[in-house]
């Protein structure tokens, strides 16, 4: 009993460390989770008297649980079987395709990673970059809506900043989930974004099982009230107009809206505008008539360390006037309830082609309540004054007389024109000098023209007001 046992000292510190990873596994993980669980609970209970849209219990099911009902839910497995036939494939490998779909797709929402770190973060981003002005929103119908409804933003894209933006300004209401392109599915930003709610698509995936693995999660999430953001126009406009809309994520969500009973499914038109959209030249030179050749890796870096370094000079100097500013109005939401029974419509009992039309005449209701709330900014006014004189100088009264001419046109009209502090000289002032310090416009003894070869960059940001001005 008591003799001794020898063992070599690797075998001793293998035993060490398997003893200290059992401890630490059974007392110090359940311990660290039921610690986080807490809080997170205890964030939610505070955010849900705060929020004018709770958020809702299938937004808060454990990830791996979403992913099992996804997998097993009946229209997919008649989906897989479907495909697998089509396709020669065996059982097991068409549903391994599923399984990776599923968790490609199924976001895993942490309260406290979006309320107290991603908000924190996104307000010090967009308030150090922009001066962010909510210009308009129908509080009163906003106000209206039940709050069991399932919401969808869906809003015009400008600029990547637009997630950002928009969460920021919308985390009042509620915790949005993003439809996001597969430009984000790098890590750690994929895990970061996935934490935050967001789902990820491929956009133009033509494989018919992944479309109906994706309908069924946004299907899932929409019966089931998650507060969802989306950009019908399926990318960045490249020209500043709205882009023609892709209705796929639309058309997935009003495919089982059932306009008797259950949840009412709204939309919530958002007008997004920029003074200055930080992606502007690299967009603006992908539709250009004659394409330069592709950008070496060299210039891409050399250039963003000079963006860096100029904007940190003008920090120095005391002239740095941030990027102007960042307008968002909300617009009247769109109740499908109400829509379908309007129109005398069930989009559950349409045919393959009435079912087509009947969504692109939805997407045409909606991209035209966006075109009509895009907030007019300083830099789209003094852009489109500039353009309509391209050919001649204009001296400062001149640009300010025909800037204002054209406020009173808008206004007259029912845009949403902002106008800083109210001033409408000093709303000229502020286009003006963002123009001017970047060089797009040059002054000469009192007098402004826009340099020939920045006529296209001075047009993305006329043509972001272009379905406003159609209103005059």
């Amino acid at each position: 009993m008591n003799s001794e046992i020898t063992a070599p000292l690797w075998v001793f510190v293998l035993l060490v460390v398997l003893a200290c990873w059992a401890v630490f596994g059974s007392l110090l993980i359940p311990g660290v989770r039921w610690f986080m669980r807490r809080r997170i609970n205890r964030v939610i209970d505070e955010l849900n008297t705060k929020l004018q849209i709770r958020i809702n219990p299938f937004k808060l099911t454990r990830r791996q649980a979403l992913i099992d009902r996804l997998i097993y839910d009946p229209e997919v497995m008649a989906a897989a079987e479907t495909y697998a036939r089509e396709n020669s494939l065996s059982r097991e490998e068409t549903m391994s395709k599923v399984k990776l779909y599923a968790h490609e797709i199924t976001p895993s929402f942490n309260a406290y990673a979006y309320f107290r770190i991603a908000y924190s973060l996104a307000r010090r981003i967009v308030r150090s970059l922009y001066r962010v002005r909510l210009g308009h929103g129908d509080d009163e119908r906003l106000s209206q809506i039940d709050p069991e409804s399932s919401v969808v933003f869906v809003m015009n894209h400008r600029s990547n900043m637009d997630y950002v933006i928009v969460a920021y300004l919308a985390a009042t209401r509620s915790a949005l989930s993003y439809a996001v392109g597969e430009w984000a599915r790098i890590w750690p930003l994929q895990t970061l974004i996935k934490s935050l709610g967001a789902y990820f698509i491929r956009r133009g995936s033509g494989d018919s099982l992944y479309r109906k693995v994706l309908a069924r999660y946004i299907q899932m999430a929409t019966e089931g009230g998650v507060v969802q953001a989306i950009f019908p126009e399926g990318g960045l406009s490249l020209d500043g107009k709205l882009r023609k809309p892709k209705l796929g994520l639309i058309a997935y969500m009003v495919s089982t809206f059932d306009p008797e009973k259950g949840r009412d499914l709204v939309f919530i038109p958002v007008g997004v505008n920029y003074d200055r959209v930080i992606e502007d030249r690299s967009l603006v030179r992908r539709v250009a008539s004659e394409p330069a050749k592709p950008r070496s890796a060299f210039f891409v870096i050399r250039t963003t360390i000079t963006f860096l370094w100029r904007n940190l000079r003008l920090m120095l100097c005391g002239r740095w006037y941030r990027l102007g500013y960042a307008g968002v109005n909300f617009g009247a939401p769109v109740s499908m309830r109400e829509y379908c029974r309007d129109n005398g419509i069930d989009f559950r009992r349409l045919g393959e082609d009435e079912f087509r039309r009947e969504v692109e005449r939805l997407g045409a209701k909606l991209m035209g309540s966006i075109g009509r709330v895009i907030p007019v900014l300083p830099v789209s006014l003094v852009s489109t004054v500039l353009l309509e004189n391209a050919d001649r100088s204009l001296s400062g009264l001149e640009l300010k007389a025909a800037v204002i001419n054209l406020i009173e046109e808008l206004k007259t009209a029912g845009a949403r024109v902002y106008i800083p502090r109210e001033d409408r000289e000093y709303a000229v002032t502020v286009g003006l000098r963002m123009l001017t310090l970047r060089r797009i416009v040059t002054e000469q003894n009192g007098m402004f023209i826009a340099k020939p070869e920045e006529l296209n960059i001075l047009r993305y940001y006329s043509n972001a007001i272009e379905k406003v001005m159609q209103k005059k």
